[in-house]
């Protein structure tokens, strides 16, 4: 934790609100200029490109970020050093030339993915723990920055209805107040980015109130953050009948959004459940539209979809890897980056007229897929977690290929009978042979920054029949 991140935890409230405000003015400064307006109108108009156009774009652009990664940055130069000396004369302008960086080397070396031209501490500095608790050390421009919020801005708010000067509220990962507190506030005001910010950790029914008339104080017109914490808020709110404030559009980032989440969120709110993609690494993008398709940001970084078990594209409609190679951070270029995410191409264009790429589905993690014991690998388990159960929340953790457990925190309407139709509902997906263990807990462990995961499998990919 940042010095000033500790400073700020032992601050009297008000002091909070102050010190939140400061640090909103100091991003806002960072995120936003005179060029905001005029990059999300370019970002807007570049929808309705041509499929020509598009891939004239994308081949300059991944030609540019190539020929600078394999000049500049000491990582890939070393790299494409040792591959000359060793008689490879591959290009390094295409594409298909570059190997897939994993995480690991990224986390063990991060300066030496920045160009030699760039001066870390002239930069902002982004840091996330991701899934796994070791730190990602991620340098960007001014330039960048700005880029990215203003490509947010046309990709995300606009196509909501709303925009950075609406006042909003985000449910995401930081610890806003300490976690034995019992009383409210468990949020903070940020007027510097019109920002309440609601803590992720005090969502417990009996706080479920006080939160609904926090939004209602601040005003918000939308909410923003992790799909499992507002759905977790959502259906308080709907089990309470207590009156939320209707907004324009509640936004799920970080995770996926899953279909019985999206529908209960857009009840409790009274408005259109949407779902992002996104990475503080900035090499790929997505949103849904007013159709529900998922689309790519071309700006953001060119997607391929790797077979499971080797470093191969599959065909569009076939899950897989979803491999990155960023086109927005060309001085900390990431190419052919393992996103440690599984996902699935779109063959056909969406009905909404944008000419932008669809992803069919984010699949979630690589480490989510469950392995049967004839070696089929089973992505989107969470259809089996429909909201007609009478399940807060669950999770699916496998040890062996033969046994699945289920954590699962029951509300006081749960029965037998609805156990074993979770329990059905799995078999239909797996196969009658697995194993399946159901365990009641008071709450789904998270992540290292707070994320929830539906599925959690301890059996490698490479795993074949039993």
């Amino acid at each position: 934790m940042p010095d000033w991140l500790r400073i700020y935890h032992k601050l009297p409230y008000p002091a909070k609100m102050l010190a939140a405000g400061a640090r909103g003015r100091y991003l806002n400064r960072w995120r936003y200029s005179a060029e905001t307006e005029p990059m999300t109108v370019e970002f807007l108009a570049r929808e309705r490109w041509s499929a020509e156009t598009w891939q004239t774009w994308r081949e300059e652009r991944l030609a540019f970020v190539l020929r600078r990664a394999a000049a500049d940055v000491p990582y890939y130069r070393e790299q494409w050093a040792g591959r000359r000396a060793a008689g490879d004369r591959a290009s390094v302008e295409y594409l298909e030339n570059w190997p897939v960086l994993s995480k690991e080397a990224l986390r063990a070396t991060p300066r030496d993915f920045l160009a030699d031209d760039c001066d870390p501490k002239s930069m902002f500095y982004e840091h996330t723990s991701g899934t796994t608790g070791k730190p990602l050390h991620i340098w960007l421009s001014r330039e960048t920055v700005q880029a990215w919020f203003a490509l947010f801005e046309a990709r995300a708010r606009r196509w909501y209805g709303v925009d950075r000067h609406d006042r909003w509220a985000i449910l995401g990962g930081q610890l806003i107040a300490p976690v034995e507190r019992e009383r409210p506030p468990f949020w903070v005001w940020n007027m510097g980015l019109n920002q309440l910010y609601l803590s992720a950790y005090h969502l417990a029914p009996e706080n479920i109130a006080a939160y609904v008339e926090a939004m209602k104080k601040y005003e918000v017109r939308y909410l923003l953050g992790y799909p499992s914490g507002l759905y977790r808020l959502a259906r308080e709110i709907l089990d309470q009948k207590l009156a939320a404030p209707r907004l324009l559009v509640a936004i799920g980032n970080a995770e996926p959004l899953l279909d019985h989440q999206r529908e209960v969120i857009a009840a409790a709110f009274d408005c259109p459940a949407r779902e992002t993609y996104g990475m503080a690494e900035i090499a790929a993008a997505a949103s849904d539209c007013e159709l529900g398709r998922l689309h790519i940001w071309p700006e953001a970084g060119h997607i391929e979809i790797f077979d499971d078990a080797a470093d191969e594209v599959v065909a569009a409609g076939q899950p897989g890897r979803l491999i990155a190679t960023g086109l927005m951070n060309v001085d900390m270029p990431l190419i052919r980056y393992e996103t440690g995410d599984r996902a699935t191409m779109a063959a056909e264009a969406c009905a909404c007229g944008r000419s932008l790429p669809v992803l069919r589905a984010i699949e979630g993690r690589v480490d989510d897929v469950v392995v049967t014991r004839d070696g089929r690998h089973i992505g989107r388990l969470d259809p089996v977690f429909k909201a007609d159960l009478p399940i807060t929340e669950a999770q699916i953790i496998q040890e062996d290929r033969g046994t699945l457990r289920v954590l699962y925190v029951p509300t006081a309407t749960y029965t037998e009978a609805d156990g074993a139709s979770l329990v059905r509902r799995i078999h239909d997906r797996t196969g009658d042979d697995m194993q399946v263990i159901l365990e009641a807990v008071d709450a789904v462990p998270r992540t290292a920054n707070g994320k929830f995961r539906a599925v959690i499998s301890r059996v490698g990919r490479e795993a074949g029949p039993s």
